[in-house]
């Protein structure tokens, strides 16, 4: 079979805002450092080529950065017109060139997240096959927790509640926020969660990076009792050594890294032993390309894999784990796409749809607030 070459002719981007419900609060609202979280503005980049295939990609921010993400997306990506889609390693490295004055994290990778993410979506579509398997999964499911419903603005019945419905989902485990100035109140509130939906169900905590190296020891001793999963972002995420410490002074495993911007302060969190579960989020460091480069490097650590957020995107990722892995269930984005993830039995079903699986819903295109065009449509 002869291979045909093929090259991109159009690149579309835009940028929408996603409003939530209700005013979302963690640890770093109660604390004065946040203000509550309205909304998350993505942005959305969408891949034609001379043969017909499309590709879909996204990144996205909270509170502040969606706008720059946008605005350097559309000052790189029309270099990638007359290019083969085919050569995404080739295709990354021209946009990181193109770029190179605002360097390699950050804004300037996460706007190549949503570019890079969809020349895979639109190479595995073209071969017909869902992303995890096109890029060589060890299962077709993967254990889910569920973060939306732990948040601190809701109360405890609230948070018990939903963690209910959750479960009754067929959502495997539940993680809630902590960090609240009130130590005693964090751990009312877990042990609450506890009580409510027994000790055989997985549990997870999460202080969002509020407590200074002395409360995350003191309160990690504390929330031995509870048996939990892991404890997520004691400290400052750039903490590395003292999430060294924390990690090696407590039984239960540590979590953290899902607010680093780049492979690179990955390797630094993996060289110091950091954590026992890895949480990469790939609109965050730069895409798949990048976050393939970092689970091997996790993998060879001996790394435990968990994925912040976009579990449209890290279901994929996350099944091609040689570990068995965790995946963040957040019904956030549902209003973005037509299609859904199906929960069963404490895991989420890698879908069998091509690529990534999902399609813009018309509610997605009506939040769309500024777009772009490279190319031929």
């Amino acid at each position: 079979m002869t291979y045909l070459t093929d090259a991109i002719r159009h690149v579309k981007l835009s940028t929408a805002t996603l409003p939530l419900a209700t005013p979302i609060s963690d640890a770093k609202v109660f604390t004065g450092r946040q203000k509550p979280m309205t909304e998350v503005v993505f942005l959305f980049a969408e891949i034609q080529t001379e043969q017909g295939h499309e590709g879909l990609g996204f990144s996205y921010s909270k509170r502040a950065g969606g706008p720059a993400q946008y605005a350097h997306a559309r000052e790189v990506a029309e270099t990638m017109i007359g290019e083969d889609p085919n050569d995404i390693a080739k295709l990354y490295n021209k946009l990181l060139w193109a770029g190179a004055s605002v360097g390699r994290s950050g804004v300037a990778t996460q706007a190549l997240a949503a570019l890079d993410i969809a020349l895979y979506d639109l190479k595995a579509k073209r071969a017909g096959l869902p992303l995890a398997k096109f890029l060589g999964s060890y299962r077709d499911s993967v254990r889910t927790y569920n973060t939306s419903g732990g948040f601190l603005n809701a109360s405890i019945e609230e948070v018990k509640d939903r963690a209910s419905r959750s479960l009754e989902e067929g959502i495997g485990g539940i993680k809630i926020k902590v960090g609240l100035p009130d130590n005693a109140e964090d751990l009312r509130r877990v042990a609450a969660v506890r009580e409510h939906i027994g000790a055989d169900v997985p549990l997870m905590v999460d202080a969002n990076q509020q407590w200074d190296r002395a409360t995350a020891l003191r309160m990690g001793r504390k929330l031995e009792q509870f048996d939990l999963v892991w404890i997520e972002e004691p400290l400052d995420a750039y903490d590395a050594e003292g999430h060294a410490a924390l990690a090696a002074a407590l039984d239960t495993p540590i979590a953290t890294g899902e607010m680093l911007a780049s492979v690179a302060e990955h390797e630094r969190l993996i060289a110091a032993r950091a954590c026992d579960i890895i949480q990469p989020d790939a609109p965050r460091v730069g895409g798949i390309t990048q976050f393939l480069r970092l689970a091997t490097l996790a993998d060879q650590a001996g790394l435990d894999l968990a994925p912040h957020f976009a579990m449209e995107i890290h279901l994929h990722l996350a099944a091609t784990y040689p570990r068995e892995p965790w995946v963040e269930h957040f019904d956030w984005l549902d209003p973005l796409f037509n299609e859904r993830l199906e929960t069963k039995d404490g895991r989420m079903i890698v879908p069998d749809r091509p690529g990534l699986g999902f399609t813009f819903s018309d509610q997605a295109r009506a939040w769309t607030t500024e777009s772009v065009e490279f190319g031929r449509a």
